[in-house]
Order: structure tokens, then sequence, then C-alpha cells
């Protein structure tokens, strides 16, 4: 009791840190006299109802507390305050200070602020669209609740709403109830519970009344709030509620887990960084050279602000925003649901991942995997197998017999008349009864089979036997009987004097046993569960089906228990998801370390991670046995593989020790716990791994949240794994995650070709304001002219690229080395300004001297009149009257439609990395055929539609002056291709 209130007064801070800890109670260890008299409470007449009032008003409702929510304001606010977002208010900010500032009360400097305002508060709606769905992990816990219990209240059995439960109240559940709080059983029948959600264990586990294990996870009796009863009946006294149960444990855990920075993130933050630095260099450096200049300091600081803002590549906020949601799009294609934008590309810069295996890399559901008869191991159909064994042999139809009639699971009647495929039929029954009539259905309908061995007597499976019979009449219509019985394989066989070989009943000597011994040891060894399968002919004479089959209260029978004959053995496994096995070795192929974190046995988990390829080598333990040595003379370095299981786990407490245990190549983590879990994906991320978790269950939500990007099961995934990830699997194929990988590398490959493409126009955007300020020519490119190339010819091209397939090599390379492999780096900052950039730049210029030639003005004439340009009058040439402002207007419409040509090439070297555009093909991708058709459409519809000439300040031109930049556009696409040439020749290089 003093532990409860410990644990509600303690601080916000303090239940952080104690959801970290290991799950920690004693009730499991005390008799229930002492859980009675430390509860105050009798399990026959149960609390008060006046007692009951007080302790709630101690311990308060039997619920979750809500997680603190962040308010939709501020999550809208948030999408407009991302670093991008605040460059663009900056350069916002900068333009409205600048228009305020200028005299001349240009409008330039006011469109620019609109727009880039515009375009923050556009793409932000557009983000919080998209990302709306977030996070509310406690909410979904909910759903996992029961709603109402059976409580004894005053000596009477009442039904009571389950968050009215106070720790000390005596509670009973039945087959179907969800456990309503942490319970210490008192009286068991048969009770069993499915753990899956809490600890990984796909069978459902039998509850008792006694300690198994010092572990309170995995002690038979405690039952566990939220976890559902599979069968039987029982009676418990409520040990904990709401926050304080396990469940809520894991609920805070998962709550106060913050999220971990998306690389994207940290990539847009480090462009951002860069951006600004070349930004502010720049406006600061010429606005000095203009004041040394001119020394008129007004006009000077509106030119370095439209220095500044010329450099912030305005459409780029939209180009990545809406290239991470087209992959979304398409990847829910691939049945991969994108729940968080940025974890697109994240899942592309994995390098480890940390996979749960119970629902997730297994199908979560009892299969056959083997059988043994004849003193031979068979293997039955799976998802990774063909069978081995003729059914038609006498051995295998007499242990097919004993499975299908020994056995109390039936098919789900509305499924089979559905047409429901086999597999996928629902059943009622115990997970191995129905694994077994799954297994015996294609041989023989099991219903028919019943139907003509009528069943005369039955003694149900219990903990305490571990063996089940029932008695029949033979097929063959007589009043021959047969007793079939299966259970612990050790059970039976100790029943048995018998073995069946070939059909025939033999001597189970010495040799036999030892055959017997051998075959269980390796179907153990291979994290199978094992059941043991006899019968015996009844003696006709004095068994009649009239025989008045019965066993009495001390257990003993008045038929035949011992001198049985042994049939065989069946061995049951969850098995492999089909398509995993090769999921997992792409991931290996393209560098992806994958780590299995289970809470199953680590027997069990061993024999997944070898059947996926999780494990390919030898563990210490694997040495050890086959050299026969000791397991502590075996060199660690020897082991590629290791097994930890969850108490080897809590004993690491130094980064040397966990670091010695992650440079293993092949890791499986058993029986951990949602705190070890989530230890475990902190101390990768220590190590600088980029870390994906895959997971279904309630325990792994803490560890879904912390990763780097968490991924859950979309159909057999519980409501608070999928809150908590950032991306579902729809289909709950582990493959997907393959898909995902290449579809986040693809993206990140073609946000490097968007940010190229659109950062190579800065150049021909900021010369002609520095050519203005330092030379004093008229300015060659007007402020509209620049958002109408950011936000109107380059966003279609820019967007189109996220479109461009992979390149061959893509699941070939290793992950990105997320410390030196950016999204914007020195080298495509040098490609992208002093090669395209400059090529451009020259292409811009020699288009708008071209233009000022023929209207008389050729370039000895332009230095040093720039501020004076405007005031000159009507000028006359070639017959045709014009004011010097209409001949500048002409050369910056000029200028404005050369840098679309030049752009044409721009695009097309950027569609690849490193192959030639012939390799690549110039015809795949149509939406970036569409995007220069676009460009070129636009950029005409600007020059000659007459009402938009005065409100984007251009000027119709003559069918020549659209045609100086097209050499330098050939020359850019040439230079390009030799450029690619060059770094396949010489890699290294």
């Amino acid at each position: 009791m003093s532990e409860l209130k410990t644990v509600k007064a303690s601080s916000s801070k303090s239940k952080k840190n104690d959801a970290r800890k290991e799950i920690n109670m004693d009730y499991h260890r005390w008799t229930i006299p002492e859980c009675e008299d430390d509860l105050k409470t009798n399990v026959v007449t149960g609390l008060s109802a006046s007692k009951r009032a007080e302790l709630l008003d101690v311990y308060g409702r039997n619920q979750l507390s809500p997680a603190k929510d962040m308010p939709e304001i501020l999550k809208f606010l948030k999408e407009m305050t991302g670093f991008f977002s605040i460059l663009l208010w900056v350069g916002a900010i900068l333009s409205f200070v600048g228009y305020a500032i200028d005299e001349t009360k240009d409008q330039s400097n006011l469109y620019i602020g609109v727009v880039l305002t515009a375009v923050v508060l556009l793409t932000g709606i557009f983000s919080y669209l998209q990302n709306r769905s977030s996070a509310n992990v406690m909410a979904s816990f909910k759903n996992f609740l029961p709603q109402h219990a059976t409580v004894i209240i005053d000596e009477k059995a009442i039904s009571d709403e389950v968050e009215n439960l106070v720790p000390g109240d005596i509670v009973q559940i039945k087959a179907g109830d969800k456990v309503p709080a942490d319970l210490r059983m008192v009286e068991v029948n048969g009770l069993k519970v499915d753990n899956s959600s809490l600890t990984g264990e796909c069978e459902p586990q039998s509850r008792g009344v006694n300690m198994t294990d010092e572990n309170p996870l995995e002690t038979a009796n405690i039952a566990f709030y939220g976890t559902l009863v599979t069968a039987g009946t029982a009676t418990g006294i409520v040990v904990l509620t709401g926050d304080n149960t396990v469940l809520g444990k894991i609920a805070n855990l998962a709550s106060d887990t913050g999220s971990a920075e998306t690389p994207i993130h940290r990539e847009i933050e480090h462009f951002v960084w860069i951006i600004s630095g070349v930004a502010i260099f720049l406006g600061v450096t010429f606005f000095i050279i203009g004041v040394v200049i001119s020394k008129d300091v007004i006009t000077n600081v509106v030119f370095a602000i439209g220095i500044i803002v010329a450099n912030v590549p305005e459409g780029l906020l939209a180009t990545v925003t809406v290239s991470l949601a087209l992959t979304a799009k398409r990847m829910a294609k691939k049945h991969v649901l994108v729940k968080n934008l940025e974890a697109v590309e994240t899942l592309g810069s994995t390098t480890t991942i940390c996979s749960d295996k119970t629902g997730t890399l297994t199908q979560n559901r009892m299969t056959v995997a083997h059988l043994w008869f004849d003193a031979k191991i068979w293997e039955a159909q799976t998802s990774v197998s063909q069978s081995t064994y003729n059914s038609s042999d006498p051995s295998f139809k007499a242990l097919h017999r004993v499975a299908a009639l020994c056995n109390r699971a039936v098919f789900n009647e509305q499924d089979m008349a559905d047409g429901v495929p086999l597999q996928d039929c629902g059943t009622i029954g115990d997970a191995s009864e129905s694994a077994l009539i799954k297994f015996a259905q294609p041989i023989r309908d099991i219903l028919d089979h019943r139907a003509n061995c009528e069943k005369l007597f039955e003694i149900p499976f219990n903990s305490k036997n571990k063996w089940q019979v029932s008695i029949h009449r033979e097929e063959d219509g007589s009043d021959q009987l047969i007793l079939v019985l299966k259970g612990a394989p050790e059970r039976v066989l100790g029943m048995c004097d018998k073995i069946l070989v070939d059909g025939e009943e033999k001597p189970l000597n010495k040799a036999r046993k030892k055959e017997y011994k051998k075959a269980y040891d390796a179907l153990g060894g291979m994290g199978e569960r094992v059941l043991g399968f006899c019968h015996l002919i009844l003696d006709p004479k004095k068994f009649t089906p009239d025989y008045e089959f019965e066993q009495n209260e001390e257990g003993k029978c008045n038929f035949p228990m011992e001198n049985l004959v042994f049939v065989g053995l069946f061995a049951l496994i969850d098995p492999p998801r089909p398509a995993v096995p090769i999921a997992v070795a792409k991931c290996k192929d393209a560098g992806i370390k994958v780590i299995m974190v289970t809470g199953d046995h680590p027997i069990t988990a061993k024999a997944i991670a070898k059947k996926v390829g999780i494990i390919t080598g030898d563990t210490i333990q694997d040495i050890s046995e086959r050299e026969g040595i000791p397991e502590d003379e075996v060199d660690p370095r020897r082991a590629e593989a290791i097994v930890m299981h969850g108490t080897e786990i809590a004993e690491l407490d130094t980064e040397d020790e966990w670091d010695e245990i992650l440079d293993h190549p092949q890791i499986v983590f058993a029986r951990t716990s949602p705190q070890q879990k989530l230890i475990i994906v902190e101390n990768n991320q220590r190590r600088g791994e980029i870390v994906a978790v895959t997971g279904d269950g309630v325990n792994d939500s803490p560890a879904l949240k912390k990763a780097d990007i968490g991924v859950a099961m979309g159909i057999t995934g519980s409501d608070v794994s999928k809150e908590a990830a950032d991306m579902i699997l729809l289909d709950d194929n582990f493959a997907s995650i393959v898909n995902g990988v290449e579809e986040g590398r693809l993206i990140f490959d073609n946000l490097k070709k968007s940010i190229a493409y659109t950062l190579t126009s800065n150049i021909p955007e900021i010369t002609p304001f520095l050519a203005f300020i330092v030379l004093q020519i008229p300015l060659p490119l007007s402020t509209v002219l620049i958002l109408c190339i950011d936000l109107g010819t380059d966003m279609v091209p820019a967007i189109s690229l996220a479109y461009e397939k992979a390149e061959s090599d893509i699941m070939h390379r290793p992950p990105r080395n997320s410390k030196t492999d950016h999204l914007v780096t020195t080298k495509l900052i040098g490609f992208a300004y002093l090669q395209i950039g400059i090529m451009q730049a020259l292409a811009g210029f020699y288009s708008y001297l071209v233009v000022l030639g023929d209207y008389g003005f050729p370039p000895s004439t332009l230095i040093g009149n720039g501020n004076d340009w405007d005031n000159s009058g009507i000028m006359v040439a070639g017959g045709a009257s014009f004011t010097r402002e209409q001949a500048q207007m002409a050369a910056q419409t000029s200028y404005f439609v050369s840098i679309v040509v030049v752009q044409w090439a721009d695009v097309l070297a950027c569609k690849t990395r490193k192959l030639s555009i012939l390799q690549q093909g110039l015809f795949g991708n149509k939406v970036l055929l569409f995007g220069i058709f676009f460009e070129t459409a636009l950029a005409l519809i600007l020059v000659y539609v007459p009402f938009l000439n005065p409100v984007f300040q251009t000027r119709p031109l003559v069918f020549l002056h659209l045609l100086p930049a097209i050499p330098f556009s050939i020359l850019i696409f040439i230079y390009d291709e030799v450029r690619k040439l060059l770094i396949r020749k010489y890699p290294g290089g």
C-alpha cells in the first residue's frame, strides 16, 4: 500500500524516472493471507462499499492519466516556424523593411514580402493537414481497457465500472473478459491469458495461485490489466490500479518518451545555415562595396536586402513539402501509410532496424512445423517450407487421428462458409489445438472425422495433469473403442510401454526412448513447442459404448491410463512471414543491420532469427557445444552472433559493455521488457545509428516513439503501437520496409537533385544586383521576375524530380553517413553556384546585352548609368520609338527567358547523380517532360499576354531575342555529361 501512495504523490519528473525502471512489486511473492493483510481485504467478503469509496479518494480512478496533448493552434504554429520557414519569415520581414525605407517606393520588395509570407502560410497549412494525425498515445490505450467487472462487495458479486476498482477489491474474471486491473490470483480454474501485447509470447499463458518466477512479468500468479482471458475462470485480488499497473507504466513510458528529430529535419536545418551564411555574407559584402562606391546608405541597404532575399530559394520549401507528400502517396500504394512526412526520408537513412518478433517477423499464430513418427523428424508445410511426409503412411494416419479427435477447437462457421483461406480462418479454442486442426483439415474434414468417431468421454487439459484424453467409437461402426491422448511429451511417454513404428506396435525399449529423446531435444532446440500423442485400442469385452467412464476426485480413472502406445510428436511454432527472409537479406545487402528485440523465450527467438536470416553465424554457445569446451574458454571474437536474455541486459551498466554487445553483426535480444527495448534503441542512437523500430504490441510503443522512425503493423498492431509510430505497414508485411527504405533513399537522392536544380538559378538571380551595385549598369533582372522564376517556372520542374526513378545501385550501397553525406554539401554548392550557375549567369547577361544592343545601347554606354537610366526621354531605333525604361524591360525579359532556357539543360543534368542521361533514359519521367513544357509555356505567357506585361514588368520580345541562351543550354548539357563520365571513370577522383 505504501508503494502506491508514494507513486501517487510523486512529481511528474519522478514518474518519468519510475517508468524507465523495471516493474517492481512484491505481491506475487506473498501468500494470499499476507496480501489480504497488506491490502486490508478478505477474499470471501471483499471490501465494504464505504471502504471502497474511501480508497477511491486515496488512489483515484482506475484509469490511465490522459496525455498532455499539444493544442491544435500550437501544432499549426509549429508548422509555420520550422527552420526553413523561419528563413522565409526573415526574408519577408527584410523585404517589408526594404520597402519601408526605400525612398523611391519601388513596390518590388513589397511584392516579395507578400509572396514569401504566402509561401510560408500555404506550405505550413499543407504540412499541418498532412501531419494532423499526430500521436495521442494515452487515448489509444483506452481501447485495451474493459468497461465493467464482477466485484465482491459486502459478500455480494456485483457488476461495477472498472474505473471504480481499488486495491483490495476481489474480482472474478472468465474467458472473453479483459483483466480489469493487475490481479494477484486467489482461485484459478484453467485460466489462460493472452500476454502477447505485453510480453511478445504468442501462446496464451496459464495462470495459477503460486509464484513461478521472481520476475512479476514471468510469474503465473499475476494477471495484468488489459490482457485478454482466453480460457477458464479465476478470482483475484486487485493489487495495482490505473497508472501504477504494468500497462500504466508502459503508457507513461510511451507518453514521456520524446520523439527523435528526423534526419531530414537536421539536413534542412544544416542547409538553411549554409544558405543563410552565404546570403548574409554576400549582402554585407556588397553593402560595404556599394557604400564605398556611391555613399548612398539607404539605397545600398535596400539592395543588400535584395541580395539576401535573392539567395533565399523561395520555392524550395514548397518543393520539399510536395515531394515528401508525393512519396508518401506512392508508399501508400505499396501498403505503407506515412503519418509524419519527414519520416519518409528517415527510413532511407536507416542503419539499424530493431524488429519485434511476434506479429512482425512471424504470423502471430501457432502452426505445426514438424512431426516425429517412425523414428524420423518430418517437416510440415509452412510459410517457408514444404511437407516431407507421406499422408498415407499408417503411423501418420494414427497421429493425424489423435490430433483431430483429442481436440476441442473448431473453425469459425461463418469464415468457413465465406470461403476464407484455411490459415486465415478464425477458430474457437486454444492456440495449439487451433494449429492442429488447421494442420488436420486439408487431409480430412475434422467435423466429418469427429462425427464418424463419436466422443463418449473426455478429460480436458489442465496444468496439473498436463495431458488431455478422450474416448471414441472406432470409425467402422462397431462397438470397438479407442482412447486418444495428447500432452506434455515427457508425461505422455511415461504412460506408454509401446511405440507405433511403420503402423505396428513395438516395445518402447531404451534404444527407442533414446531416439525419442534425440528428436525431442532437436525440436525443442529449434524453439518449437512439442506435444506428445498416444492411443490405445480398449478391450471390447470390458469397455463398451455403454460403459460409464469417469475420473474420481483423486484423479484416478476407471479405464487404462498406462501401457499406452506412443504414436509420435507434433512440434508447433509461430512461423515467419513468407517474405521476411528475402526482406532481411535485402536489408543486409543495403548495409542495414537487423536486430531482433522480443519478449519471447531466447530459444524460440534464436530459432526464428535463424529461419529469417537475422542470425547466420555461431554464438558462443554454438561454438562451445560443437567443440565441447566451456563457454568461458571460447574467444568472443569468433562469435558473429549473440543472443541476450533480459536478465543479462539488466546487468549492462556502462557504455563500453553495451558497445561490446552492439559490435556483434548479428544480435537477438530476448525476454526484454518495454523499458529494455527503449534502452536498446537509445544505446544504438548513442552510437550514431539511425534506428527504425518495428512492432505491433503495447510493449513496443515506447521504443516505437523513441526511434528515429517507428513502424507499426496495421492489421495485428495495437492502437497504441499505431499511434506511437511514424509509419504503419498496412499489410503487416515486414518486406514492405524494404520498399520503404528504397523510397526513402530515392527521396533523398531526388531532393538533392531538386535542391541542385533550384540553387543553380540563384547565381543568375544574384549577379544582376551585384552588377548594378559594382558596375552601376541598368538592373538586368527585376525582383518580380526573380519571384516568377522561383515560384513559377522553376516549381514544376523541381517537383518533377521527385518522380525520377531510382538509380540502379540504390539498394546496393551502404546507408548514407549522416555526419558527412548531407542534403547540401560543398560539392553540391560548388556544382550549383560555381559551375552551372556561372554558365547560366553568362547566358543571362549575354541575352541582356544583345537586346540592349539591338535597342541602340552598346555595353560601353551602360556602365555608370544605372541610377539615372529611367530618367531619360523617348528614344528612336529602327524606326520605332521607345523609352529607356521600355528597353531595359525588354532586356530584363530576355534575361528572364534565358534562365528558363538554360534551366532546360539544368533539369536534365540533375536527373542523375552519376549516370549518363542516355543510361537513365530521357523519356522515363513524363512529369519532368511536362515540367519543361510548363516552364516554357509559363514564360511565354508572361512575355506575350498583354495584360500580364505591366503586372510582371515584362515586354513582348521579337523571336530572335528568345534565342541567345540556347548555345549556353547546349554547353551546360555537354559539360555535365562529360563531368559524369569522368566521375564514373575515376570514382575516387
